[in-house]
């Protein structure tokens, strides 16, 4: 029951922090940071000799500008020795590390842009080590460390620790931070039934991206407002405009209308652009009720050979006269198809020649359309001049 009392004012204390960090210019933001030092794993020998350089390298993310978590990584070199015969030996760790931060200076000061930060951190994760062939040279006797690993360790990782951090607000910072670490008892090589320890302390440069602006809280408030508006009142007036007038007059013509394929095309459905040529030319041949049509298809002569080019020409004019019939309605019996491949070509310009003229001669209605001008009634408006007092609700920003 202590536990859990302690933990649910920790929770409303971090809760508390959070929410008094809502009044801040910032309420998130992310960073990476790199960082080296010294560490020292705790042994029965002097400490002085038992120090050796880390390096650190972290991805995070500050959810509030109180509690944040970071993925760390910590590796480099491992030193312990017999102080018994003045001997020492070094192997190499990685640690892996998912951090909890806590900064108590947001937790427990104003405002969020602080000069210093201190920061209390606590972590899981593992330690992995190798390479220990400097304790194996020593060719120490088998019953002196009978636990010492000869290959690689993996084993868990407990953290606590404390940093100081320049003003988080800014892009970039710089840090101090001092860990101790809890390992696997056979870290060093040796055991005594407890964790091995592992103190590091580092320098680090972090930059900072992300941040999330607080929003802003506001305080409602009523006023009156007067309006001052127009209103649009009906009104019938006359106007000239001009009017399409369309007339049809019958006369006898000849047909003469091309359409175009790109190269290798040959289906009439398939082709790009194919369809609006295709209506434009079964439009006007339903304008005559009495012509007789022939779809010629043709292929340019400058590609292909004459047997694909006449496959292509004769596809071309039986897929447009199917699609003349099927789709838009024109008697069978008044088309017939021809194909001239290659052998003919109808236009100078080379790429025109992959083509399907449709031809006729015969009484065509032709429909034309004129403007005229004619006077119209029409409803519009006049705009009169209204005011109307109403009481609105605004919000205005709580500074």
């Amino acid at each position: 029951m202590k536990t859990k009392n302690l933990l649910t004012a920790a929770v409303a204390l971090l809760m508390a922090g959070a929410a008094q960090a809502q009044t801040n210019t910032w309420t998130s933001y992310s960073f990476i940071e790199a960082q080296g030092g010294v560490q020292l794993t705790s042994t029965n020998a002097p400490m002085d000799k038992l120090i050796t350089p880390t390096a650190a390298l972290s991805f995070g993310h500050y959810f509030t500008p109180v509690v944040g978590a970071r993925l760390h990584v910590n590796a480099w070199q491992s030193k312990s020795g017999l102080a018994s015969t003045g001997q020492y030996y070094k192997w190499k760790y990685v640690t892996p590390d998912l951090d909890l931060l806590v900064n108590l200076t947001n937790l427990f000061g104003k405002g969020s842009d602080h000069a210093l930060n201190v920061i209390l951190l606590g972590g899981v994760g593992l330690n992995y080590a190798w390479d220990n062939d400097e304790l194996k040279d020593l060719n120490l006797p088998a019953n002196t460390m009978p636990l010492a690993w000869d290959k690689n360790r993996l084993g868990h990782n407990l953290r606590a620790g404390l940093r100081l951090e320049t003003n988080q607000a800014k892009p970039f910072g710089v840090s101090l931070e001092v860990n101790a670490n809890s390992l696997d008892d056979r870290f060093n090589s040796k055991t005594n039934d407890k964790d091995d320890w592992m103190f590091t302390a580092m320098l680090g440069l972090n930059f900072r991206f992300g941040h999330k602006k607080a929003a802003p809280r506001y305080v409602t408030k009523t006023i009156e407002v007067i309006d001052t508006f127009e209103v649009d009142e009906p009104i019938t007036i006359k106007v000239k405009e001009k009017q399409p007038k369309t007339k049809t007059e019958t006369k006898h013509m000849k047909m003469n209308e091309a359409i175009f394929f790109k190269i290798r095309e040959s289906d009439a459905n398939a082709a790009s652009g194919i369809d609006e040529a295709i209506k434009k030319v079964a439009e006007l041949m339903k304008c005559s009720d009495d012509a007789m049509f022939t779809v010629t298809g043709y292929a340019d002569k400058g590609t292909g050979t004459a047997k694909q080019n006449k496959k292509y020409a004769k596809q071309r004019a039986d897929d447009v006269a199917k699609k003349l019939v099927e789709q838009y309605g024109l008697d069978a019996k008044r088309l017939k198809t021809d194909s001239k491949g290659d052998t003919v070509q109808p236009f100078e310009e080379n790429d025109k020649n992959r083509c399907v003229i449709v031809t006729g001669e015969g009484t065509f209605r032709i429909t034309t359309t004129e403007m005229v001008e004619v006077e119209v009634e029409k409803q519009s408006t006049k705009k009169v001049q209204k005011t109307k007092t109403r009481e609105v609700q605004i919000q205005e920003e709580i500074k």
